[in-house]
């Protein structure tokens, strides 16, 4: 495991500082910074292959824009389906999307969410997306559908933006994205996923609220991923009464530590006193919430079943191709049920689930959701790692040195 940064000091604010060796005007607007040494960043080329590394010596920084020393990545489940073949993207890429990091430049006028203007040696975390901010989309509140969004780790390596990925020795931030700076004194592990992971629960959870109020609710999650366990806790400490859906005994096991009032084996049979439709009938009250963190379509069609008159069900797992999953009209209707799909998040999802952590790191074990860390240089290993399921997810830091030559 990478052991945790202390608190930031003057020293440890310089040594993210000093290697910037020229911050220079470049030509048009904007500002080229050379670093030495020269960021680093790994290129996944297509199914099977190793990534490759490639040296980046010039990151030409425009108005808004942020360079970012990136202190640890961790390896979310769709890098690993990207790597596998199950999800189509655009090669070379540079993977990786969860991540925490300190600022080293800024370009002019970059702000934090908070609209704070950003300094070097900051400790922050990003959005996964970035937009215009001025198409109706954007307007609507709707960021991360842009209709021009770019989406860290997901796009095609370009000159000028090579630094794209969270699988990197730093990362280029563009103009319209969501930053917001976090504690120096919390591990990286905790914060790391918060871009990813723990932003997307909190928009899970607003978008049933918006229906049904969490307090005296009975919950179902299904899926125990970091996804499912954060909403998990997060619907706890606001009153739910949680029931959490997972095949995997360790997973269960988890959920119970994050707050779950009961876990359930989905694989049982109806008539199994561990399995849903049992953990159902002990309920005084019917699920007025299911949140699908999963993506199993099997899992998908129990959600929508699981919840009574005027819940919500919200789907946020099924963000690769599945087979369709079939719905009663009728049944729909009489129930006065909604479906609601959510897919990333906006800025003040951002921003409530890195308070979130901060508050709540020591209550619930999020520092054990990342197992193994491994180097940069050895991402290829951890891909291999998390695609094997043991840990929620695994660490991928650039401070270490590799294993393998």
């Amino acid at each position: 495991m990478m052991p945790d940064r202390s608190p930031v000091v003057a020293s440890a604010v310089a040594s993210v500082v000093a290697p910037v060796l020229a911050t220079e005007a470049a030509p048009g607007p904007g500002r080229e910074i050379r670093l030495d040494p020269a960021p680093t960043a790994m290129v996944w080329l297509e199914q099977g292959r190793r990534h490759k590394t490639i040296t980046v010596p010039t990151v030409t920084l425009a108005p808004g824009d942020v360079l970012v020393e990136i202190e640890l990545a961790t390896i979310c489940g769709s890098d690993v389906h990207t790597t596998q073949g199950h999800r189509s993207a655009p090669t070379p890429l540079v993977l990786g999307h969860e991540q925490v990091g300190r600022v080293v430049a800024v370009g002019d006028g970059a702000k934090a969410v908070s609209g704070d203007a950003l300094e070097p040696g900051q400790r922050i975390v990003w959005s996964l997306t970035f937009g215009c901010g001025a198409c109706s989309l954007c307007v609507r509140g709707l960021p991360q559908k842009c209709v021009s969004v770019k989406k860290y780790g997901h796009e095609q390596l370009e000159a000028g933006w090579e630094l794209s990925g969270g699988f990197a020795s730093h990362i280029h931030l563009r103009a319209g994205t969501a930053i917001v700076p976090v504690s120096d004194s919390l591990s990286a592990t905790v914060l790391a996923p918060v871009s990813c992971g723990t932003a997307t629960a909190a928009a899970a959870l607003d978008a049933a609220t918006v229906i049904v109020p969490l307090a005296g609710s009975v919950v179902v999650v299904f899926g125990a991923g970091l996804i499912g366990l954060t909403a998990t806790a997060m619907a706890t400490d606001r009153g739910a009464h949680v029931i959490v859906v997972d095949p995997d005994r360790h997973r269960r096991s988890l959920a119970t530590r994050f707050g779950a009032a009961e876990t359930v084996d989905p694989t049982l049979p109806a008539g199994d006193s561990d399995s849903l439709s049992s953990a159902l009938s002990r309920s005084t009250e019917a699920p007025l919430i299911a949140i699908e963190a999963s993506g199993s379509p099997r899992a998908v069609a129990a959600a929508i079943d699981s919840v009574g008159v005027g819940g919500v069900v919200v789907l946020v797992g099924s963000v690769s191709p599945t087979e369709a999953v079939g719905l009663d009209p009728e049944r729909t209707v009489r129930r006065l049920l909604t479906i609601r799909g959510v897919h990333n998040y906006a800025p003040r999802h951002l921003e409530e689930a890195a308070r979130y952590i901060e508050a709540r790191h020591a209550h619930y074990p999020f520092r054990e959701l990342v197992g193994a860390t491994v180097a940069l240089g050895d991402l290829d290993e951890g891909m291999e790692a998390a695609a094997g399921g043991r840990s929620v997810r695994i660490g991928v830091s650039p401070l270490l040195s590799r294993v393998r030559p």
